[in-house]
């Protein structure tokens, strides 16, 4: 039989259903594959094989009973801005050292009601800022991908670095993950793995740890589109605990894969091709359309004319939400706390020593733009740059456009370290083709689509209707069809 952990979750759920194997004896093989990887990947922050083979046997208890949920038995790790009770929990920050809190996220206890095991936590730029997964406390997660010739270890992107190189290294079948700006689907697409952000309110925020709280939305890493959509059908629900979750039926995404894209229309935004896009970008998005043309579908231009202005809206937006957000961290209840006679010594104190240089980098940002006399000319005017994104969707949903196709990434992985010296600008340009998905509230899935040059992986991106999952995983089959599936060779 192949290897457990090379076993997606579709194959694991048949196996398992047919007593080919036992939960214990995948959970066991996932925690001795952890115990060899994670030194050289530092993907894991907290590894939890005590609980894995306790919710394993439970598993398999369920099974042999003939009860067995959606995700019995599935081993899956958590990123660790979800809370997961009286497991470590922190952001991958030192403020909340030695947090465990005495919840779980509504996203965590979906996925554990359906018969998921817990593997652990998983790095991850420090509360989810970032774009390489170098700014955790913890240090950088390090990607299973090299280029061809070289043993320069590379990003695994970010903020869900160590999501997206678990689930690359088969270190868990697959991982939960968030999605700001691009953290599901910028690594989704580093590592050869498949990453969907749904729409915003698809998933429950609540017990998850706020960035910036009208653009985040939780979402699946997997290793296929049929894993990401069993995964989200799990993680999905209206939540009363969250006033932004919809209240809208959460449909079963894997129903729609393999359905025939005959007569949909593709929409190709020409604002998307930027100067400087390297040739592999264009011609790898150039295979995708052909690819859509072959399948059936129509292929239609489109215009986004104020997507030029989403990545400095967003760079305005998300900070000012995160010096909000970031403000409770004060070493008084929890966490870090510098022992001073002042309290407002401990406070400037502790946070000081707490966040890590990105994370104060955006919450000054975000206090000057929200300052008075700045407030209007910065943080309004974003919100109305906003506005006009959404716009620009609706009008081409309106149009009769079915899903948009993008590039994911504008190159593909680069090497730890690479941008150290750099402009933080440069790093954020990473975040070029997806942060108009995020301040729009719309659905958009990062699917392997081939290898640039070098061999690392490249990706490219599909953008959904308001709550239209389903039919991104419909023509994301496609890409995943016709370009196959990509890992990465074994050097850990």
């Amino acid at each position: 039989m192949t290897e457990l952990t090379a076993l997606t979750i579709a194959e694991l759920r048949d196996t398992l259903g047919r007593r080919q194997a036992s939960a214990v004896e995948v959970a066991e093989a996932y925690v001795a594959a952890i115990e060899a990887a994670n030194p050289s990947l530092n993907a894991y922050v907290a590894v939890t094989p005590d609980k894995a083979l306790d919710m394993a046997r439970a598993s398999d208890a369920r099974i042999a009973a003939g009860e067995a949920r959606p995700l019995e038995g599935v081993p899956l790790g958590i990123k660790d801005l979800f809370a997961t009770e009286g497991v470590h929990t922190q952001a991958a920050s030192h403020i909340l050292d030695g947090f465990k809190p005495g919840y779980e996220s509504t996203v965590t206890a979906n996925l554990w009601a359906d018969g998921a095991v817990m593997l652990g936590k998983l790095n991850m730029d420090e509360f989810a800022m970032g774009s390489s997964n170098e700014t955790s406390y913890y240090g950088p997660v390090v990607s299973p991908w090299r280029s061809e010739g070289s043993n320069a270890k590379i990003v695994p992107g970010g903020s869900s670095g160590g999501s997206a190189s678990a689930v690359a290294a088969h270190l868990c079948a697959g991982a939960t993950a968030t999605d700001t700006g691009g953290s599901i689907r910028q690594p989704a697409a580093f590592t050869g793995t498949v990453g969907i952000k749904p729409t915003y309110g698809r998933c429950s925020r609540w017990g998850t740890v706020a960035f910036a709280s009208s653009l985040d939305q939780a979402g699946p890493i997997a290793r296929t589109v049929r894993d990401a959509a069993i995964m989200l059908k799990s993680m999905a629900s209206v939540d009363p605990k969250d006033t932004t979750s919809a209240d809208l039926p959460v449909p079963d995404y894997e129903q729609s894969i393999g359905e025939t894209v005959k007569g949909l229309k593709i929409g190709i935004p020409r604002e998307y091709r930027v100067e400087g896009m390297p040739e592999e970008i264009e011609k790898l998005w150039q295979q995708g359309i052909d690819w859509y043309r072959q399948a059936g579908a129509e292929i239609v231009d489109i215009s986004l004319p104020h997507t030029k202005y989403a990545l400095p809206a967003y760079y305005i937006v998300a900070p000012a939400e995160a010096s909000s957000n970031l403000a409770r961290y004060d070493g008084v209840r929890y966490g870090l706390r510098v022992e001073c006679d002042d309290i407002i010594d401990m406070y400037e104190k502790t946070r000081a020593a707490g966040f890590g240089r990105e994370v104060k980098r955006r919450i000054l940002i975000g206090t000057y733009v929200l300052s008075a006399g700045y407030y209007d000319a910065y943080y309004v005017r974003a919100q109305k740059v906003r506005t006009l994104i959404k716009r620009d969707f609706e009008l081409a949903f309106e149009a009769g456009v079915d899903a948009i196709l993008t590039p994911a990434t504008p190159s593909s992985a680069f090497g730890i370290g690479a941008m150290a010296d750099a402009d933080p600008v440069e790093m954020y340009l990473n975040d070029i083709f997806t942060v108009t998905v995020n301040m729009a509230g719309l659905p958009g899935l990062a699917v392997p689509a081939g290898l640039d040059s070098s061999g690392l992986p490249l990706g490219l991106q599909l953008i959904g209707r308001p709550f239209d999952e389903q039919t991104l995983f419909r023509v994301g089959q496609v890409i995943e069809d016709a370009a196959g599936s990509f890992a990465a060779p074994k050097w850990w």
